[in-house]
């Protein structure tokens, strides 16, 4: 069991910079680096929807095309934390993030919802205009 335990949300201006961060309680770095790490995102009235994902090793990334340039994934594993680091915020980024946990056998990414076991519960991002 992998829990999951996001930070960082917070209401920010268009153009602005936020860093979420999802810690997963109760895992050693080791165990830990086996793990495939994703963030996805709910927009109101809007399904979720895939927003990055990294490898166990950190190596491998995917981004979704409306974040591509101005996302940035990584994470540490020694503190058994992934981030995500937001910067020229959009309104249309508007949305509860959610990071994604899965035991991963090899060291790809995993892009899709059904893909992983674990989800943080989410916190809130709110760009105004």
């Amino acid at each position: 069991q992998v829990q999951l335990v996001e930070s960082g949300g917070g209401l920010v201006q268009a153009g602005g910079s936020l860093r979420l961060s999802c810690a997963a309680a109760r895992y050693t770095p080791s165990s830990f680096s086996r793990i495939a790490m994703g963030w996805f995102r709910q927009a109101p009235g809007k399904e979720r929807e895939f927003v990055t994902a990294i490898s166990r090793s950190g190596d491998s990334t995917a981004y979704a095309d409306s974040v591509k340039g101005r996302f940035t994934i990584s994470r540490d594993n020694a503190k058994s934390t992934v981030y995500l680091q937001m910067n020229s915020l959009k309104p249309e980024d508007t949305a509860v993030y959610y990071c994604a946990a899965q035991v991963a056998d090899g060291d790809g990414y995993y892009n899709r919802q059904y893909m992983y076991d674990y989800w943080g519960q989410g916190t809130q991002v709110t760009v105004s205009s």
